[in-house]
Parts: C-alpha cells; structure tokens; sequence
C-alpha cells in the first residue's frame, strides 16, 4: 500500500464526489478511480458505494477513514517534527553589562530573558564596554550592552537608551542651587574616572569641554569609580555623570558631593546593545535576536 492510495481516499471520503476530489488532486478522475479500486482490491473490501447519483462509505471505508487521516498527519508532522529534534537543546549564552546599567534597562533585560527561557538561559556578564565589544566580535558573548559610539563593522547595534548626564560638583560651593552653567566650572579642573573603565563617549566629552574653556584636567589612574567623588567632594575638581537620580552612578557619591543639570550644556550617554552580524540572520542567535530587537525596540530616554 502506497501513501499516495490513503491520500486518495480520503479525498474521495470527504468530497463524496470523485470529480471532485480529483479536482482537489489536481489529477483526472479515471485513475483516481482505478487507485482507489486498486486500494480495495489490496485491503480485501469494498470502501465505497458507487452509483450514477451518489458516492456512499461502505462500513469499511467508514472504519478505515479515522485511521487513513490518522497516517497522514504523522507523515505530514515528520517534517516540523524533525525540526524539533534536530533543534538544539536549551543552551547558556551571556550578555554583557557595563558599569551603572539603568534600572530600567535591567527590566528589559529581565524581560528578554523570560521571553527566551525554553530556549535560551540568559545571563549577564560584567565588564568594560570596550572588553565587552571584543566579546561579542570574538563570540564569547552572545549580546553586550555597550555605551556609544562603537564603531565594529561586523557588529549590529540598536540604540536602547539615552541618559541625560549633569556636573557632579562639590555641594557647599554650589548650595541650593538647581541647576548650573558651564561657564562657572572654568576655574575646577575636570576630572574623569581612568580610561580603562571610561566609556569612549568621555574622549569626545574631555574635547568638548576643552572647546567650551575648560582646560584644567586632574587624571586618575588604578582607581575605580568612587575615586572621582574623593576628590570633588574636597573642592579640587568636578566631574560629569549620569544625572537620574536612579542610576546606579548614583551610589558612587560621598559627603558634600551633588549633582546638576547644565544649564547650558546638553551632554547624554547613549548605550546601545550589540550582537554579531552573522549570528543573527539565519545564525544560531536569530531567536535570540529577534527577541531582543521586539523587547528593546523602543529607546527609553531619561
């Protein structure tokens, strides 16, 4: 018995018309009708009754009916069910996280990793944007969030965020004050956390102060986050940071240091979250993918 017999018949069974399930098969009606005698003649029993006026199950062709579509639907299954099996298993893979990721951010990143559970078990990995971005390139990392501009051609970006970033100055000299110029701080030197922990966006924001008069600079080196805050809360220096009062930057202040708006000054750190080109599209990352660009499609700005 061929498959292609049980396909015959039970279009024949559920049309009731052997015109028109020919039509249905896109085949004559006289060799589908020497198929299905054929059908009969191999099982031992009549299966339908024929007649100028009607086609009728015989009892055995309603007997066989439940059981010929019951073949047919695993066969048809065999592909998508192959698939299935082939898939791979529910895999680990990172995403990398800078220094003083938003709150907010973090809840996307918690919605992804639900979104993706059956397949994926998504975790995060700490770091350097620019050891972060290496990670990825390199495929250690399946994802990273990254603070722009990264400039990779083989990495795809999707901008997430924008934070408005203020002066972190000394709070006694500049009490009860709401916001402040640019132009008040020419006198402190400006002071950034060390490179190596610095996201590259503080190369063009050091140049960009320098243009606007502010020329003294105070370098730190081997320290980490915190040691800026030392050094502003003394009166020596002020610094610029992320200026919600939820980010985790927040935390690295010490007595006697704020934080402000400019008044005339609009600096933002941009993040953004990077994956590998050919990972993505038809690679092994694409759901994973997919998923991230749905649940972060929308940039927050803060």
């Amino acid at each position: 018995m061929e498959m292609l017999h049980l396909r015959y018949f039970v279009a024949v069974a559920e049309e009731l018309n052997f015109t028109a399930a020919a039509r249905r098969l896109h085949m004559s009606t006289p060799p589908l009708s020497q198929r299905i005698k054929d059908l009969e003649h191999e099982i031992g029993h009549r299966l339908f009754d024929r007649s100028t006026h009607h086609v009728m199950l015989t009892p055995a062709g309603a007997a066989l009916l439940p059981i010929a579509r019951d073949v047919l639907e695993q066969v048809n299954s065999i592909p998508w069910r192959l698939r299935e099996a082939m898939r791979p298993q529910r895999g680990t893979v990172f995403l990398g996280m800078p220094a003083g990721v938003h709150p907010d951010l973090r809840e996307r990143v918690k919605a992804l990793a639900g979104r993706v559970r059956e397949r994926f078990e998504l975790k995060r990995w700490p770091g350097a944007t620019a050891d972060l971005v290496n990670a990825v390139r390199d495929g250690r990392l399946a994802l990273t969030l990254a603070r722009l501009p990264v400039a990779d051609p083989a990495l795809e970006q999707l901008t997430v965020m924008s934070e408005r970033l203020g002066a972190v100055v000394p709070a006694d000299r500049f009490a009860e004050r709401d916001s402040i110029a640019l132009a008040e701080l020419t006198d402190l030197p400006y002071v950034a956390s060390p490179a190596e922990i610095t996201p590259a966006y503080f190369d063009e924001l050091d140049r960009q102060l320098s243009e606007l008069g502010v020329r003294k600079r105070i370098k730190l080196t081997n320290t980490g986050f915190g040691a800026a805050s030392e050094i502003i809360s003394c009166g020596l220096a002020f610094s610029i940071s992320m200026l919600d009062a939820r980010s985790p930057m927040q935390g690295y202040r010490v007595e006697n240091v704020t934080i402000l708006p400019f008044s005339d000054f609009r600096p933002r750190l941009d993040t953004a979250l990077l994956w590998h080109r050919e990972r993505a599209q038809g690679g092994d990352l694409e759901e994973l993918v997919d998923a991230a660009r749905d649940i972060f499609g929308e940039p927050l700005d803060i």
